[in-house]
């Protein structure tokens, strides 16, 4: 349909609706908005989940082999002082781990919506007049 078969109508009906025009307008806004956290929720999810999954076995990984490591250190030292070699070396990387997380914490923003930000910056443009509206 051209712009030439559409009715009509007087400035005083336009702007008469113009506030459904703008609810509308919100509503969908807000249920784009909804869809994209949603989605994004959901692959968060699935993603935390999984990661949990590789924790859970990673933390046996890695007690089986700290304990291959104490058990090789004992081979050369008693057997208290490796375990206490070993402890000790956990300790330095869990304090650098750490403080290279709470920087990285301090760092961080929250994730976006991007999608529904970039939209409703085209809306108000267009009800500005600087572009149109698809």
């Amino acid at each position: 349909m051209s712009e030439k078969d559409l009715p009509k109508r007087s400035l005083f009906k336009l702007i008469g609706d113009l506030p459904g025009y703008l609810v509308e307008l919100l509503r969908s806004e807000i249920e784009l908005l909804k869809a994209e956290l949603i989605e994004k929720a959901k692959h968060a999810g699935i993603g935390v989940g999984l990661v949990a999954g590789g924790a859970f076995f990673g933390f046996f990984a890695f007690a089986v082999l700290l304990a291959a490591a104490v058990l090789g250190i004992a081979t050369a030292l008693p057997a208290w002082l490796a375990a206490l070699i070993v402890g000790g070396a956990l300790l330095l990387i869990t304090g650098i781990l750490v403080l290279i997380g709470v920087n990285q914490l301090k760092r961080g923003t929250p994730p976006v919506p991007t999608e529904t930000i970039a939209s409703v910056k085209k809306d108000v443009n267009a009800i500005k007049g600087i572009g149109k509206r698809d």
